[in-house]
């Protein structure tokens, strides 16, 4: 297992992690032992940052993953979780104010069973007015900082320009770390176009969903999926010819994903033991170069879609 640091956070990292939404059942149902021997079992194989929300299940995965913590020495993993989005009974709802983003911050520490939070996170960003993220979010979070009830602070999203509007409109050091998915994937690699600003800040980044959600496996992309049919196509036709190589798409996806050192981790999720320890496998595998060049060529076409709107 290789370990980097999120950014001047001090936090250095396994290069894969373990994101704790599939223990809400996101994707589909779980047995909630099953889900928390896959915790253990990251934690016991090398990797120690855990990325969950309260908005993942609503309220159920930081449950799940509460009831692991609390047979694990806090010291082994770092833990990362989020304010601003929520569900309840089946409905979303969407909080960005100082004083719910304080409340869910106590809320989270009890479900978890912990009594600080290395990294909180404002959650997907593009669903609130920018403006509040900057002048009550991230304030209300620094003090918490301050207070050492949270130790770091970052924010996460789709839309890759949301972060950087966000960093050059808070003082220097409010954001430590983002979160970006779907965009450091084989299909799509807009983050490097942002690299070299968040370095320059001193912001650690953490990938995820080194599967783009779906579309770079053998299953292929769910029906809810919101990329276009021409890009699923091409995704499962680059999958097909892994297949015929003898690898899983999956696999190259992992080891791309988490190849990059400029990137501090890459988070997966699963609820189920024997995949926490194929991904790790993966990572730990070469990467297999004559494979990913022709599996771009394949999703050239279809590069970057704008789909994500970067």
């Amino acid at each position: 297992m290789e370990y980097r640091e999120i950014g001047k956070t001090g936090m250095k990292v396994s290069n894969i992690s373990f994101g704790a939404s599939s223990l809400g059942g996101v994707f589909h149902s779980i047995k909630e032992e099953e889900g928390i021997k896959a915790v253990h079992t990251a934690v016991d194989n090398g990797i120690n940052f855990i990325d969950v929300s309260p908005y993942y299940g609503h309220l159920k995965a930081e449950i799940v993953l509460g009831k692991a913590l609390k047979e694990i020495q806090r010291s082994r993993y770092y833990l990362s979780t989020k304010v601003g989005r929520y569900g309840s009974n089946g409905v979303n709802f969407w909080d960005y104010s100082a004083k719910r983003a304080m409340e869910s911050v106590y809320e989270s520490m009890e479900r978890l069973n912990v009594d600080y939070v290395d990294l909180i996170n404002v959650h997907d960003i593009e669903f609130a007015d920018l403006e509040q993220v900057c002048q009550e979010t991230l304030p209300a979070l620094v003090e918490l900082r301050n207070k050492g009830i949270v130790k770091h602070v970052g924010i996460t999203n789709l839309t890759l320009r949301h972060l950087k509007y966000v960093i050059d409109h808070v003082p220097e050091g409010t954001v430590e770390s983002v979160l970006s998915f779907c965009h450091y994937c084989l299909n799509d690699d807009a983050l490097t176009d942002y690299l070299d600003y968040f370095e320059e800040k001193e912001i650690g980044v953490i990938n995820a969903s080194p599967f783009s959600m779906g579309l770079l496996t053998e299953r292929g992309a769910p029906d809810w999926h919101p990329a276009p049919k021409p890009l699923q196509e091409l995704c499962r036709k680059a999958a097909q010819y892994c297949k015929e190589q003898g690898k899983a798409i999956e696999q190259l996806a992992v080891k791309y994903a988490v190849s990059n050192p400029r990137i501090a981790t890459t988070l997966f999720s699963t609820a189920r033991p024997e995949a926490v320890l194929q991904n790790i496998k993966w990572t730990d595998e070469v990467l297999d170069e004559q494979l990913l060049r022709r599996v771009k060529e394949i999703l050239e076409p279809r590069f970057r879609d704008t789909w994500l709107n970067s």
